[in-house]
C-alpha cells in the first residue's frame, strides 16, 4: 500500500496544487463566469430586439463558438496572437465560449417573461431601456440564477483546457509535481478531491436556490 500511496508525498504536493488552484484555476473560473454572464445578457437583448440585420449575424457567431470544441479556440486564440499572456487568453476564450450557453439561458428567462408586463410597459409609455432595465431582465434574471450557476460549475472543470495553452493550472501542476518526483497518484487525486470539494456544496447550492426561486 505504501508503493501506492504515501501521506508525505500527498503533504508535499498540497501547497503546490492549492496555489494553482487559488492563483489559476478559481481566478480563470470567477473572471471567466463574469465575462460570460455580462456579454451572454449583451447576446440575449441583441437577439431579442435588435434588427435582424445585427441579430441575425450576432446568432451565427455565437452558434459557431458554441458548436466548436473550446480547446480549438483555445489553440486558435494562443498561436493566433502569440504576445498575449496565457492565463488571459484562457479567460477571455473561456468567458466568451460559455457566454454562447448563458445567452441561450437567458433567452429563454426573457422570453418566459409574461407578455402582460411588456404590454403594461408599453401602456406606461415606459421608455425601451427602461422597460428592459426596470421590468424585463430583474424578472428574467430570477428566473436563470440556477441554470447560469450550473454554466460556471461547468466552466469551472473546464480549466484543466488551459493545460493545452501552458497556463499552470490545478491538472498541470499535479501533472508538474508527477513529473518531477515520479509519483502521479498524491497529486492527481488531491487535484481531483479538491475540484470535488469546490464544485460539489456549489452544486448543493444551485440546486437549494432553485428549488427557493421555484416555490415564488
Amino acid at each position: 500500500m505504501n508503493d501506492i500511496w504515501s501521506w508525505e508525498r500527498a503533504a508535499d504536493a498540497l501547497p503546490q496544487l492549492l496555489s494553482a488552484f487559488f492563483e489559476v484555476t478559481l481566478l480563470a473560473t470567477v473572471l471567466g463566469s463574469a465575462i460570460a454572464a455580462v456579454l451572454g445578457l449583451v447576446v440575449a437583448v441583441v437577439r431579442r430586439s435588435a434588427p435582424a440585420l445585427i441579430a441575425r449575424p450576432v446568432h451565427w457567431v455565437m452558434e459557431f463558438i458554441r458548436m466548436t470544441p473550446v480547446v480549438i479556440q483555445l489553440l486558435f486564440v494562443y498561436y493566433a496572437f502569440t504576445s498575449w499572456e496565457p492565463l488571459w487568453i484562457g479567460i477571455g476564450v473561456l468567458g466568451i465560449h460559455y457566454s454562447t450557453y448563458m445567452a441561450e439561458v437567458y433567452r429563454s428567462g426573457i422570453d418566459n417573461v409574461p407578455k402582460g408586463q411588456w404590454e403594461a410597459a408599453t401602456a406606461l409609455s415606459l421608455p425601451r431601456q427602461r422597460t428592459w432595465t426596470r421590468v424585463v431582465i430583474p424578472q428574467a434574471l430570477r428566473t436563470t440564477v440556477p441554470a447560469l450557476g450550473t454554466w460556471v460549475i461547468s466552466m469551472f472543470k473546464d480549466t484543466p483546457f488551459l493545460f493545452v495553452i501552458t497556463v499552470p493550472e490545478l491538472v498541470s501542476a499535479a501533472e508538474n509535481y508527477g513529473s518531477r518526483t515520479f509519483t502521479y497518484v498524491e497529486a492527481f487525486t488531491l487535484a481531483g478531491l479538491i475540484f470535488l470539494a469546490a464544485s460539489y456544496p456549489t452544486s448543493i447550492l444551485v440546486r437549494k436556490l432553485e428549488a427557493r426561486l421555484a416555490r415564488y
